[in-house]
């Protein structure tokens, strides 16, 4: 295996040329990047996309949801193959990286081992993943979702987009044909699956080392609260006489970043980033405020601990003052520990390379969290500049890709063996 990694090359212009014209393919201009799940520019990032798995030799195959699928055939295909792979749609006004180096990384790392002369005995399946983002029908790696069987028939028949659209009807507009219970992937279809992808935090940039290795993926659970007030005119209203919501709320955002923080671990992480306030005028007290929170961790129990403990201060700071309150959890996820045995490929595949790591979790979500329900699963992390993402200048120097790059071929020749 050091042989192979040894003689491992990556074409870094290539590659950079490929990660700038999927970036044109945008609804925004660049280096803005827009590619909302089943729009014409997803769809053109998708034709150009099978162009690029066609020249590398690679079988493709789509499932009902638009999950791509490009498989370099190994020896036996009685076994499992390895996998990887991320998404290519975007936020809107998003970067051109996040995703897109998992996607075209996985596909210049087969490249490279195509170009080393290793021959795989286990297939390698590059995926790339549909609608990682929320953004059109507000379910985070729906695609990944899907595959995993972790979303039933009844939410998946209800997901309609902001226009009314079935998720049913888009993607039947989008070419995408079979039932979506299809689209479920069976347990330990792969063998392993790692995912290529910029780290979207400032760790490894801080730290000046190349490669994160990722050990547990945090997963996120998104409460509700929503508190009730009588309203009324600001100005006839006397404050004794007053219910507002809009104190109960403060306070319970106080007690949402308080809670996290008393855990006493920096994976603890929770966040209030949606509030709407009616009737919303400056004159009018607010009779109804609505709470949009995020809470993270890579420990279930005490990720759990915190939405209890954010729901008993909503709750408290509603009778505080006077105010009704209701609460309702979106979703909950559970966090992933990532596969030991794919670990120490990892570890193993830097080593050889000469290229330093340090392990780390990731407190962002990927389509791995969910890849981690039905095979051994991790992560490889290259630096962001700056932590930046999801916005225009998110940036990965070429090398830095390259270098990832190089560890995930590595890794994949480790596992397909």
């Amino acid at each position: 295996m050091t042989s192979t990694a040894a003689s491992l090359t990556i074409d870094p212009l290539r590659l950079s040329a490929e990660i700038e014209a999927l970036a044109q393919i945008s609804d925004t201009p660049y280096p803005s990047v827009t590619r909302v799940l089943f729009t014409e520019a997803d769809m053109r990032a998708r034709d150009y996309l099978k162009r690029c798995y066609a020249e590398a030799g690679l079988t493709v195959r789509e499932d009902a949801v638009g999950n791509t699928f490009a498989r370099w055939t190994g020896t036996d295909t009685h076994v499992a193959p390895v996998g990887t792979g991320s998404h290519t749609d975007a936020i809107p006004n998003a970067g051109r990286f996040d995703g897109v180096v998992g996607v075209l990384g996985g596909l210049e790392a087969i490249r490279a081992l195509q170009r080393a002369g290793f021959q795989p005995r286990r297939s390698i399946e590059l995926v790339m993943f549909t609608a990682e983002e929320p953004t059109r029908f507000g379910f985070g790696c729906l695609g990944s979702r899907i595959m995993a069987g972790s979303l039933s028939p009844e939410k998946l028949a209800a997901l309609r987009d902001k226009d009314g659209i079935s998720l049913d009807h888009a993607r039947a507009t989008a070419g995408c044909s079979g039932t979506l219970a299809s689209a479920q992937l069976p347990l330990k279809y792969y063998s392993a699956f790692v995912e290529l992808h910029i780290e979207q935090g400032y760790r490894l940039e801080r730290a000046g080392l190349p490669i994160g290795v990722v050990t547990a993926i945090a997963a996120p659970a998104t409460l509700r609260v929503q508190l009730t007030g009588e309203g009324g005119h600001a100005g006839a209203v006397l404050m004794p006489d007053r219910h507002d919501p809009v104190l109960a709320a403060s306070e319970t955002m106080l007690a949402v970043d308080r809670i996290a923080r008393a855990t006493g671990n920096l994976n603890s992480v929770a966040t209030c980033g949606l509030v709407q306030v009616l009737p919303g005028a400056v004159n009018s007290i607010p009779r109804d405020v609505t709470l949009t929170i995020d809470v993270r961790d890579i420990d279930l129990a005490r990720r759990d601990g915190m939405l209890t403990d954010i729901r008993a201060a909503a709750r408290s700071a509603a009778g505080k003052y006077g105010c009704g309150w209701s609460d309702d959890v979106l979703n909950a996820d559970a966090p992933a520990r990532c596969a030991p045995e794919i670990l120490q490929a990892i570890h193993a595949s830097c080593d050889a390379l000469g290229l330093r790591y340090q392990d780390m979790t990731s407190r962002a979500y990927h389509d791995s969290l969910f890849m981690a329900l039905i095979c051994p699963t991790s992560m490889i992390f290259v630096p962001s500049q700056g932590g930046f993402s999801h916005r225009p200048d998110e940036f990965t120097k070429p090398e830095e890709i390259a270098d990832g790059v190089r560890v995930l071929a590595a890794t994949l020749a480790r596992l397909a063996e």
